[in-house]
């Protein structure tokens, strides 16, 4: 790779600074998306399977992401988070803040980032403590009550939730009018 120069964010940029790969690492991360098709498919960009095939190719080339047979099904590949895929987490709910607080983004695809920017450092350690168990097969440690995949989920279809109510409503009112 011929770097324009060695500062470390332009480093970072050289491996992660296109949209498509920050959203593949994202999918994987917060939809826990790990099959090709699940990326395919499931993503609300739109990502075209050449580009994909591309950025994965590249993110393993990185060291960001492997990829192991599906002991299910002999054509099929599961991608992990590597540690150093894992640790840009807080880089990932950084940017998710961000945006949550600066622009017009949808309350059921934004409350992850509100829930994981008010549990702070902590829930974001024990997050990536979660991810570390199910990508590198690290033991979890011990927690209480719900884990952060659980309640960000949790976060997630209570918005989901509350717009279905308001289409609802929405639609009662437009029919009674």
């Amino acid at each position: 790779m011929n770097e324009r120069s060695d500062c470390p964010i332009n480093l970072t940029l050289e491996v992660i600074g296109d949209k498509w790969s920050l959203l593949i690492i994202r999918d994987i991360i917060f939809g826990d998306r790990r099959h090709f098709r699940e990326l395919l498919t499931k993503s609300n960009e739109g990502i075209s399977s050449n580009i994909l095939a591309d950025r994965l190719k590249m993110l393993m080339s990185e060291g960001i992401l492997t990829r192991e047979d599906d002991p299910t099904h002999k054509q099929k590949g599961i991608y992990s988070l590597t540690e150093k895929g894992i640790a840009l987490l807080p880089i990932l709910a950084e940017m998710g803040a961000w945006g949550y607080k600066y622009l017009p983004v949808s309350e059921e695809l934004g409350v992850r980032a509100q829930v994981l920017r008010d549990g702070g450092p902590k829930m974001r350690a024990d997050f990536m403590d979660e991810l570390r168990a199910r990508h590198l097969g690290v033991k979890p440690r011990k927690t209480r009550g719900p884990s952060v995949s659980e309640r960000l989920q949790a976060a997630y279809e209570d918005a989901m939730a509350r717009k279905t109510n308001i289409k609802t409503k929405n639609s009662r009112a437009t029919k009674r009018a």
